[in-house]
């Protein structure tokens, strides 16, 4: 019986996680959701020191915005790959918010994050919110630290992934 699979992502700015939720989405013909704030961070004209002191803080007070519906119902899948950027050593505060208002026991969890060069603990802080998930293959991916598109990790080692992936669902 093949497995209803979903991805879905928190990404913000350069859109560096939804890239890479993208990509796994495609190969594993997956349907795509986004999570996103009723409140949108402010841009403030792209990543810059206030987003990092907001998200600093945000993560320090272990704050959990408001998200939006997504545009399907986590619990009709029976795989979820989970991507979200690190956030001061761990995931976005949105994708707590997400994976705190999900059941995860009997699902399989494939957690992804992306960072500018600190991973931090963001797939042990996912693997501590989805109890009772199996977990398939992580990937940490990195791109350059000043918040930009310039990826570090190979395309060949997220296409490696991506195949672990397929022959492990």
């Amino acid at each position: 019986m093949e497995k209803k699979t979903l991805v879905v992502c928190y990404s913000f700015s350069n859109g560096n996680t939804r890239m890479i939720a993208r990509q796994l989405q495609q190969a594993l013909g997956a349907d795509y959701a986004e999570i996103e704030t009723v409140t949108p961070y402010p841009t403030y004209g792209g990543f810059n020191s206030k987003v990092v002191s907001q998200g600093q803080r945000e993560v320090d007070e272990g704050f959990q915005p408001e998200i939006k519906p997504l545009s399907v119902n986590v619990a009709d899948y029976d795989v979820v790959a989970i991507g979200t950027p690190t956030w001061w050593y761990t995931m976005a505060p949105a994708v707590l918010t997400f994976l705190n208002a999900n059941d995860w026991s009997q699902k399989t969890v494939i957690p992804f994050m992306t960072h500018g060069g600190w991973p931090g603990h963001v797939i042990k802080d996912i693997q501590n919110c989805c109890a009772g998930a199996k977990f398939l293959p992580d990937m940490k991916i990195q791109f350059d630290s000043q918040g930009g598109a310039n990826m570090l990790t190979s395309q060949a080692d997220i296409n490696a992934w991506i195949e672990r992936v397929k022959k492990a669902i």
